[in-house]
């Protein structure tokens, strides 16, 4: 049966899944912050509200590989491509800081279709721009997909 990750988590063969859609803000020194306009304070808590779900499937994985998987982005390297002007609306640095606490094997994200195909956090763990359109561009003689190979649990069925 299929599950939705927006603030949930599963394990499937001793890889945990957890997943948001994330949301902009900005980037490292760039990253709006809550002043202002009401609106602004709304804009900048719904980033704040994503990261705190990363953070709370996060902490519901017991497997040893964890996989995070978002809509934005949580680094600016996988965004470089896109215009400059259009980065804050991409993704949003305040879902970096979880990624790295619960030390994420690996990050998958869409939304940046001009952006790069991979960058890593601050503690090095890899993030993967997997948007359609950005496969396409930069893998055009095979199919749109990106194939990571991760050890599974002794006795999985995928492992027989």
């Amino acid at each position: 049966m299929p599950v939705v990750l927006d603030g949930e988590a599963c394990e499937i063969c001793g890889v945990g899944f957890a997943g948001i859609k994330g949301f902009a803000g900005g980037f490292g020194r760039g990253v709006l912050g809550a002043w202002g306009e009401e609106i602004i304070k709304h804009f900048v808590q719904e980033a704040i509200s994503e990261a705190l779900k990363l953070e709370s499937a996060l902490v519901k994985l017991q497997a040893p590989q964890r996989i995070a998987l978002l809509h934005y982005s949580p680094i600016q390297a996988t965004v470089e491509g896109e215009p400059r002007e259009i980065f804050p609306f991409l993704g949003c640095s305040r879902l970096e800081e979880p990624l790295n606490r619960y030390s994420v094997t690996a990050v998958f994200h869409g939304h940046a279709h001009h952006g790069s195909p991979e960058g890593r956090t601050s503690r090095n763990i890899p993030v993967y721009n997997v948007s359609m359109p950005l496969l396409k561009q930069t893998f055009p003689n095979r199919p749109p997909f990106l194939l990571l190979e991760i050890p599974t649990a002794a006795g999985c069925p995928v492992n027989e």
